[in-house]
This record gives C-alpha cells, structure tokens and sequence, in this order.
C-alpha cells in the first residue's frame, strides 16, 4: 500500500505540488503508524528527496531561475529549522492543531482559486 501511495503521491508531486507534505503525513500516520512528529519528520525527508530530483532534472535543462529559487531554499532551510525545534518543544498536540489549521488553510486557498479566478 505505501508503494501505491508513494506513487500517487509522486505522480501528485510532479504534476501540482503543493500540498504533497500533507499528503505524505497522513499516509505516514493512517497507514505506517507513525504519530504526527514522525511522520512530519519522514515527510521532510521524502519531500526534500523529490524536491532535489527536480532540482537536478531542471538544471540540466536549464529552467531554474536561481534568483527565485536561492532565496526560497533559504527561507525554507530557515522556516524548516524553527518548525522542527518549535514541534520538538511543543509536542504531538502542537504539530497536530497547526497541520490541520494549514490543511484547512489550502482548502480555502483552493477553493478560492477555483471559485474566483
């Protein structure tokens, strides 16, 4: 079953993007187990994973704007840093509340993006 939703969750991955962490929390916990600091933990990893087989893939090509994209991986380095010490300190009940609040958060911008635009 995790090889299945490892693949549609690439497939996800590849074709839209945002979201994919969320994804990949929540098969971690329905069906490996795992509770929310683990799984968001094992979600980083996966995500950093495809995230630098785009990187390779796009560069060879020659499609990254690095003006764009040096400033986001350091603000995401960063913005990484501070989650995993603020989950490491706060807890289990922490990760879960602020995990739903930007899933729920997604939603709205998705359906805002689909109703208005």
């Amino acid at each position: 079953m995790a090889a299945v939703f490892g693949l549609l969750i690439g497939f996800y991955d590849g074709l839209i993007g945002p979201g994919t962490g969320s994804f990949l929390i929540l098969v971690f916990i329905a069906l490996l187990g795992f509770d929310f600091i683990g799984a968001s933990a094992h979600a980083k990893i996966v995500n950093i994973s495809t995230n630098l087989a785009a990187i390779l893939y796009f560069s060879s090509t020659g499609h990254i704007l690095f003006q764009y994209a040096i400033p986001m991986a350091v603000f995401n380095l960063g913005g990484a840093h501070f989650g995993t010490k603020l989950a490491l300190l706060k807890g289990n009940k922490f990760v879960r509340i602020f995990f739903l609040i930007v899933v729920f958060g997604t939603i709205l911008r998705f359906a805002y993006d689909i109703l208005f635009r």
